[in-house]
């Protein structure tokens, strides 16, 4: 997409805007956040916030030249959102993979987002969450907010998908109060929760917030079953009326009895692609993948009496997996099942990542007018170990029995006593970075910044040695917001990418970062005195050197590690469209929907696997009058059609493993009992819709989840 083609789509963008002039008042144009008020609530899906995942420099979400979406405390209370995944897996312009049972792979605008924060602070996650980051508790969370596209000014790497921030629960009341709820659902899944927080000291300027969350269950995949316990603390110290401290920590550990480690074989050894039941497995009885994930935080914040304000932040997180896996591959006789080899793997790995950040932002006077500004500095370190134990024995690669037939009741072989040390890797990212916005007239306002990087990765995985640096790296972001009317806000913005890759090519050295540019342009509006918000957003990603899997393995990878290539001149362009809030008093609204194409120098697809177009939409109503206390609610999920090239085994031709275009049904209901009591029940795929949740990895797949609900009571103090 050119400059000429953004400039005719803004120009589009402000004539949508034109109708509504009408709708103009001076309520819904004093959008801006006064420093001292974090968050303002002005609908139970929308909050008009300071946010700092994209420029540091605190705007709301109206002020951020970039497509923004925040998943409320409501919002995953009305749809039952339990994990990170979820929350992803229903939110409009992002999507994910579910590689198997543990990891996933999450997307948007057809790159995978590998930009993670947590209050803002930049942290990393192990290959595909391999440690379950992706199932990340949204207990710890009081809300979920993506910015899509490269947000390079404040994580470092510039990824032009998106960066995903994990905003903490705080513990900010003055006074008791909580809940405990219980649930009960599918595949005897059981949870109890509870969030308690208050004063620790008699004027509350000691607070406490804590949460305790267990959960277990089974899945519509056989053997499967699992424990879930969830930990959180969080203490908050006003020092002074200016200063404030906290600290705390989070803990959350899973224990999967017979995962599945990868997905389910795609071809007969005739050549014809299986269809197995939904309910395969392909896991042993004896297997596990116990994780666990470890914060520890603290954060102080002192407000200067000019308004300026300073924040000091440290992280540790420490990400851990213990494993006993089998791994099923190959070809099944289409007859009796049989014929797939079989790879056991043990191993036990830990990443320590440690960070710290440093922010100052405030506003200051030129030329007759106030500006704001933000600077800041951050370090990490990250050391990511692990060590793997050799099958050894008489049943170590043992071929399979019949999948038709498979109960897991398959023998455990010995595990060496000594360990192999499989990775060991260092990653160390500091960075400076600067960034003001220019309010040059009450109507327009420009952001201008930038960030001096430097990037190393240092060790060796798999007998390899991995040495990459790049110093002063320097990611530029420019970015322009005017308003066309009060309620009405047209945006650009342009910024610069560099993404390390934790891929590796057919020798086993890792990719080269990727290089590349983003632009960006949209309409932003606001309703109903900023209760439904409503955005436009029209995008063009270039990269070079973004991996692609070439269907082989890495040499010597256990468990067998894909290969991939560099793709020079990817290019992703497309549009995003989003309504959200509350449309009355009683009636929210959260739909969106996305579209894009993605293609490399010789224009050939890129990233086939992830649907080019999806559309999203939830919504809930509160009846008022003799239904009082009832909201009724539903939605549903919409992906278009996707494939994944592969090379039948036994033919050698060509093949597609495809989806479908599917949509996914969901529906919920609340009653209020009183003030303090409710029920609630969901049901997900209402209709037992059957899709593939996986085409891409090693030419297998893996099935969504069928229906299934969840009935839970909860009780508020």
């Amino acid at each position: 997409m050119n400059l000429k083609t953004i400039l005719l789509a803004g120009g589009a963008l402000a004539c949508l805007g034109a109708p509504a002039f009408a709708q103009t008042s001076e309520a819904q144009g004093s959008d801006d956040v006064e420093a001292s008020e974090d968050i303002v609530v002005i609908g139970r899906y929308t909050v008009d916030e300071q946010i700092d995942t994209a420029t540091g420099l605190g705007l709301s979400v109206r002020e951020t030249p970039q497509s923004v979406t925040v998943v409320t405390q409501q919002r995953i209370t009305d749809q039952n959102l339990d994990t990170i995944a979820d929350v992803v897996r229903n939110t409009a312009g992002v999507s994910m993979t579910e590689v198997d049972d543990v990891r996933n792979i999450f997307n948007a605008r057809g790159f995978e987002i590998t930009n993670y924060q947590i209050d803002g602070v930049p942290l990393s996650w192990s290959l595909a969450g391999d440690a379950a980051e992706t199932l990340a508790d949204v207990s710890l969370f009081e809300r979920v907010e993506f910015v899509r596209g490269a947000t390079g000014l404040l994580t470092g790497a510039g990824d032009p998908s998106a960066s995903i921030n994990l905003v903490r629960k705080h513990a900010d009341s003055e006074v008791f109060e909580g809940y405990l709820s219980a649930s009960f659902g599918s595949w005897e899944n059981r949870q109890i929760e509870t969030d308690f927080a208050g004063p620790l000291s008699p004027n509350g300027a000691i607070r406490g917030r804590f949460v305790i969350k267990y959960e277990d269950g089974e899945s519509y995949i056989d053997l499967f079953e699992f424990d879930k316990l969830v930990l959180y603390g969080i203490l908050e110290a006003d020092l002074t009326e200016s200063t404030t401290l906290r600290v705390g920590a989070s803990d959350q550990t899973i224990n999967p009895n017979a995962p599945l480690w990868g997905a389910l074989p795609t071809f007969n050894d005739n050549g014809s692609l299986t269809d197995l039941a939904r309910s395969t497995s392909t896991s042993a009885n004896w297997a596990y993948w116990d994780t666990q994930n470890t914060n520890y935080f603290a954060n102080l914040v002192h407000d200067f009496s000019n308004g300026w304000r300073l924040s000091l932040n440290y992280n540790r997180l420490i990400n851990g997996a213990d494993v006993e896996l089998l791994y099923l591959y190959g070809t099944i006789n289409a007859t009796t099942g049989v014929g797939l080899a079989t790879y056991p793997y043990k191993s036990d790995g830990e990443s320590v990542q440690d960070s710290f950040d440093i922010q100052l932002r405030g506003d200051y006077s030129l030329f007759g007018r106030d500006h704001e500004f933000t600077v800041g500095a951050l370090h990490s370190t990250q050391e990511a170990d692990t060590y793997a134990f050799p099958a050894t024995g008489p049943f170590a690669f043992l071929p399979a029995t019949s999948l038709y037939t498979w109960d897991g009741n398959f023998p455990r072989p010995t595990f060496s006593a000594v360990g192999s040390h499989d990775q060991a890797i260092e990653t160390e990212q500091s960075g400076v970075y600067g960034a003001t916005r220019l309010n040059l007239t009450d109507a327009f306002k420009i952001i201008a910044g930038a960030r001096f990087s430097s990037w190393e990765r240092t060790g060796a995985e798999y007998g390899v040695t991995q040495n990459y640096s790049a110093d002063d790296v320097v990611i530029p972001y420019v970015g322009a917001l005017y308003d066309l009317t009060p309620n009405h806000r047209l945006y650009a913005s342009y910024t610069e990418i560099f993404q390390p890759q934790n891929l590796r090519d057919g020798t086993g050295a890792t990719l080269d970062p990727i290089l590349g540019e983003a632009f960006e342009i949209g309409l932003k509006s606001s309703f109903f005195d900023d209760a439904l918000q409503t955005s436009i957003a029209v995008f063009s990603i270039q990269q070079d050197g973004l991996g692609q899997p070439t269907g082989g393995s890495v040499p010597g990878s256990a468990p067998p590690e894909p290969a991939y290539r560099a793709s020079d001149g990817a290019t992703s362009e497309g549009f995003e469209v989003e309504v959200l809030g509350r449309v009355s008093e009683n009636w929210n609204l959260s739909v969106g929907y996305s579209q894009f194409e993605i293609e490399d120098a010789a224009g050939a697809d890129v990233n086939t696997d992830q649907p080019r177009k999806s559309f999203t939409l939830f919504t809930t109503y509160s009846f008022d009058g003799a239904l009082n206390g009832l909201t009724l609610g539903g939605g549903v999920s919409w992906r278009s059609y996707a494939y994944s090239n592969a090379t039948n085994p036994v033919t050698l031709a060509p093949t597609r493993i495809e989806q479908d275009q599917y949509a996914l049904v969901n529906l919920m209901a609340r009653y209020d009992i009183n003030d303090n009591v409710s029920i609630q029940a969901n049901v997900d795929n209402v209709f037992d819709e059957t899709y593939y949740s996986q085409i891409s990895f090693f030419s297998q797949y893996r099935y969504g989840a069928p229906r299934n609900y969840t009935l839970a009571l909860k009780y508020r103090f």
